[in-house]
């Protein structure tokens, strides 16, 4: 008699996160594929798998210019999924926000995210939308900035919805933005707004400036959480700062997160040490069922 294999027990999953955008080179990413004299995306995937990582987050310059058929052969080759397609190059290489006081700049954001929510989607995979929310400014009170910015995730989120996907929202710190900064106030941000196909990404680096108590803080949301962006407090690989992650991931699942636990951390000392820390502490924290 053969007895079958007791189903598989639902887990966290690790992801690791792979530039393509020259102008983020020096920015919070493991793996910088972004110039044809740097690191292959096909190396960047074999590195991830090598090391045993579930899936790949890729921050792309835009959707045109997603590498659609590549991204799907070495998914499949490495046996790896997509965790998320982020959206910031729109901020960082076009200036575009949506919560900008200029209807015609903000019609061009809500157009360049809806491209990355649809190529996100096609290898089943939310966009994120973190740096491309903007802030307020002298032409945009917070107020306006924040409507804005509700009607921008209203569109976008029902586009998402369309393709069978959530959309992430990233609360940034302070020094990146002043729209929300901290867990709590974003969720009754989404709630109030009924923005009901929106998750909060909660990064633990920004959480670390703008939160008291990080598990209290994810506690607070509980099912909002859509992913997690897993670096310590200095912004490197988990177990280089000072952040307890313990209960961190105790509270993740205490309300029963099953997503991703991405590492978007600089590549130090190398882009190789920082994925296999990251690997390593994700192994440490989440043992396998």
């Amino acid at each position: 008699m053969i007895v079958p294999a007791p189903p598989e027990t639902p887990s966290v999953k690790s992801a690791v996160t792979i530039s393509l955008v020259p102008e983020a080179a020096r920015g919070p990413f493991v793996f910088d594929c972004s110039t044809a004299e740097g690191l292959s995306l096909a190396a960047a995937c074999q590195r991830a798998a090598d090391l045993g990582f579930d899936a790949i987050e890729i921050f792309p310059s835009d959707a045109e210019r997603f590498p659609r058929e590549e991204v799907g052969e070495l998914l499949a080759q490495h046996s790896l999924a997509l965790a998320a397609v982020g959206t910031g190059a729109g901020w960082v290489r076009h200036g575009l926000s949506l919560s900008a006081a200029d209807p015609v700049t903000r019609a061009r954001a809500i157009d360049f995210v809806r491209g990355m929510i649809e190529v996100a989607a096609e290898r089943g995979a939310p966009a994120i939308v973190g740096s491309m929310q903007g802030r307020a400014g002298p032409d945009s009170p917070r107020p306006e900035a924040i409507a804005s910015l509700a009607d921008s995730l209203r569109a976008l989120s029902a586009e998402a919805a369309a393709h069978g996907q959530v959309l992430l929202y990233e609360p940034l710190n302070r020094y990146e933005t002043d729209l929300f900064n901290r867990q709590a106030d974003a969720a009754a941000f989404l709630d109030t707004e009924g923005l009901r196909n929106v998750r909060l990404l909660c990064d633990l680096f920004h959480m670390n400036i703008e939160e008291a108590d990080l598990p209290a803080a994810l506690s607070s949301v509980g099912a909002w959480i859509g992913h997690v962006h897993w670096a310590d407090s200095n912004r490197l690989a988990v177990g280089t700062g000072h952040t307890p992650m313990r209960p961190v991931v105790a509270a993740l699942a205490e309300v029963g997160f099953l997503g991703y636990l991405s590492a978007e951390v600089f590549p130090l000392p190398t882009a190789d040490a920082a994925a296999r820390a990251s690997i390593e502490s994700f192994l440490a924290h989440t043992p396998r069922a």
